[in-house]
């Protein structure tokens, strides 16, 4: 497989191009996971327009040290990071319309939280149908941007002997996830309407490309691009329940199952326009 990665004409300039099984591959699709932009919340009708403003939070899985230890690109190079944060907090803003249209836009600002600066930008676009009772929404949604973290050699791996990264830099690595996808939900209200439960699956594309950032004791840089292409079906499910006068509160467990497992929550009020 190395050969194969190797007979690409970047991967002269040090860039990789690793095959959809291989360790790189599968650490940057459970990286996707938590950012995919799913639903969370159940399709509902609206008698007026709509806009609603809330947070959510979606846990960050991460592989094994096997899995995160690279076989093609830099093998034997020691398990890279991924779980920085317990959850990735985002702000999220909904517009929807009587005639059953939605927009939803969410945005990770450039902050640097426990020594990672996204600035990553989320938007779906959506209908929303009545089927007697319940409602069915579908989506095409889309998240790009730009994560930079130190990936591939944190602080623990610059004091590590056994380490390439042994009083090196801290690496400043960059990931653009470029997600793409559609799904649908459906949702039938209890509880006098209040409790909506939800379900739902989708079909992810994901484009994920990596560029390590790191500087060895040696002075040397490494800065080699690592480029994937791949496709996920994903399923989830949760739960909305409505607060007066016009909160909710939701959860979804989101599931990639080839990947990972991601659990989410979301607070939002709406105001009537």
């Amino acid at each position: 497989m190395l050969a194969a990665a190797a007979a690409r004409p970047a991967a002269a300039q040090g860039d990789c191009f690793p095959p959809r099984d291989s360790h790189e591959a599968k650490t940057l699709a459970v990286a996707s996971v938590p950012l995919a932009f799913s639903p969370l919340s159940a399709p509902s009708r609206v008698a007026r327009t709509t806009l609603r403003l809330g947070l959510e939070g979606a846990t960050v899985p991460s592989p094994d040290a096997e899995t995160r230890t690279a076989t093609i690109c830099r093998p034997g190079k020691g398990p890279e990071k991924i779980d920085f944060l317990f959850a990735i907090p985002r702000p999220r803003a909904e517009l929807l319309l009587p005639w059953g249209m939605g927009l939803e836009v969410s945005w990770i600002p450039p902050v640097r939280v426990a020594g990672v600066r996204a600035n990553v930008l989320s938007v779906a676009l959506g209908y929303r149908a009545a089927i007697g009772k319940a409602v069915l929404g579908v989506r095409g949604h889309g998240t790009v941007g730009l994560i930079r973290a130190p990936i591939t050699c944190d602080t623990d791996a610059l004091a590590d002997p056994a380490s390439e990264c042994f009083e090196g830099t801290r690496s400043d690595d960059r990931y653009h996830p470029n997600i793409f996808g559609l799904d649908a939900t459906i949702g039938v209200p209890v509880a006098s309407g209040r409790l909506r439960p939800y379900a739902g699956v989708g079909y992810n594309i994901l484009h994920p490309r990596f560029q390590v950032n790191f500087t060895n004791s040696q002075g040397s840089t490494d800065n080699r691009k690592i480029e994937v292409d791949l496709a996920r079906f994903v399923t989830y499910a949760g739960a909305s329940w409505l607060l007066p006068p016009a909160w909710e509160v939701s959860a979804e467990l989101y599931l990639s199952p080839s990947d990972a497992l991601s659990g989410r929550m979301a607070v939002r009020r709406g105001f009537g326009l």
